[in-house]
């Protein structure tokens, strides 16, 4: 987001691209030197948008909060790279963006965006609740949409079980704090008879502490990120709202502290599903795939034949792809093509996973239909597949129109030369421009 309109341009640091290396007394491979005004930025190589980052944390490292982008050469990717870069967990703002191109605009909707979702996923525990999260992601999009165009449903604590959302109450039952659904209806033409072109679920985990499988510290300590996934389908619908964004969409977000207690879920217990699927609990901090499950079956019930899924499921697919990669699951092709393209085109590193029908198979239970994992460490070998794989027990017509992100790329515990510690916002764009071209073309 932009600066204070109390600051002039003119007394903002002036960050430009220059097409030449630094002088040499810079050193021979200096990204940054000063000007008479404040910085620019020598580009080489074949990765302009991974240095343009590296310049934005090298600034924001030197002390910089507030700067202008000045001076040709600023496309919309570059000027977004250096605002992921320069931002930090306690600043999402600071950058004021060059409109040479046009691009100022949609820049700051971008932010906007971007520092709502970041903002939430880095809020303590204490701070977020359940209900909160859900409360906190309505308000900010009946902030962005038009008037009359939200309608939404929130159910919380045991009238989940009264409704048939099983998985949600189970995990969020151990808490204080009770676990909530928010089904949230944007409609464009107000009209009840508007079918539903896309469903947007996010899981919702404000708090993980593992359950009765319980974490170490080392590994409970960063689990403030573990709504990962309501945070961004929840920016995402935001920016397609900004972006023109007209056909018919429910966002569902599955809200819910896995806690230990008198009252929490255990292991050997069994859950049975609103469509009949009976799940035998062998870890209790496998419930990301718990509460999305009720998720995805509220999306079926919506008749969308688009439903995305995003959440920070499993730590199997960050050893697969790393921390700057999302993964992607699909047992539709086509579109998990498509949705990879969005993804190059976003400049939003994603990468395709296996998951066929018989992941389904992969977590057998003697006394249920399916465990929700294998009871190893990380839930052994392929976990983010097979979890993948569970997660498709609950969408409809054998997953066409269905994708899965696994957001390993949503969280960094400690910063590194691109990166602050904290959210990245990573998956927005993609599934934004997911939304917007898939409802399009129907």
């Amino acid at each position: 987001m932009s600066n204070s309109t109390s600051n002039s341009t003119s007394e903002l640091l002036q960050i430009s691209i220059a097409a030449d290396k630094a002088a040499a007394k810079w050193g021979p491979n200096a990204l940054l030197s000063p000007t008479q005004t404040g910085y620019q930025i020598h580009l080489s190589g074949n990765e302009p948008l991974r240095a343009i980052q590296k310049a934005g944390r090298s600034l924001d490292n030197l002390g910089v909060t507030q700067l202008q982008l000045t001076g040709d050469g600023w496309s919309k990717d570059l000027q977004w790279a250096f605002y992921q870069g320069f931002c930090n967990a306690k600043r999402h703002g600071g950058v004021t963006f060059s409109n040479e191109q046009g691009d100022a605009a949609q820049l700051e909707q971008l932010a906007q965006c971007f520092a709502f979702a970041k903002k939430m996923i880095n809020d303590t525990p204490e701070m977020l609740s359940p209900v909160v999260l859900a409360e906190q992601a309505e308000a900010f999009i009946r902030s962005v949409a038009p008037e009359g165009s939200v309608n939404s449903q929130l159910i919380s604590g045991a009238d989940l079980a009264e409704a048939g959302w099983h998985g949600i109450y189970q995990v969020g039952r151990g808490s204080t704090r009770p676990p909530a659904l928010l089904v949230l209806d944007f409609n464009p033409a107000q009209s009840a008879d508007t079918p539903v072109a896309a469903a947007l679920v996010g899981k919702g985990i404000t708090f993980d502490s593992g359950g009765y499988s319980i974490k170490p510290t080392e590994g409970m300590a960063t689990m403030k990120c573990d709504m990962g996934g309501a945070a961004t389908v929840t920016a995402a619908l935001a920016l397609a709202i900004m972006q023109g964004l007209q056909q018919r969409v429910k966002l569902i977000l599955c809200c819910a502290e896995n806690l230990i207690s008198g009252h929490a879920y255990k292991l050997g217990d069994i859950i049975t599903y609103k469509n009949g699927t009976t799940v035998e609990i062998v870890n209790t901090d496998a419930e990301g795939r718990l509460v999305l499950a009720d998720g995805l079956m509220c999306a079926a019930e919506s008749g969308a034949p688009l439903i995305i899924d995003a959440a920070t499921l499993t730590g199997a697919a960050m050893i697969a792809v790393g921390g700057e990669y999302n993964a992607l699951f699909a047992l539709d092709q086509p579109l998990a093509t498509r949705a990879l393209q969005y993804a190059a085109s976003e400049q939003e590193a994603t990468w395709q996973l296996p998951l066929e029908k018989w992941h389904q198979q992969q977590c057998p239970s003697p006394y249920a239909d399916t465990a929700n994992s294998r009871p190893v460490k990380g839930g052994g070998a392929g976990g983010a597949s097979n979890a993948a794989g569970f997660l498709s027990r609950f969408v409809p017509a054998d997953g066409k129109g269905w994708l899965h992100f696994d957001l390993a790329a949503a969280f960094n515990n400690s910063a590194n030369g691109y990166w602050a510690a904290g959210a990245t916002g990573h998956g927005i764009r993609t599934i934004a421009t997911t939304l917007l071209t898939e409802t399009s073309a129907k």
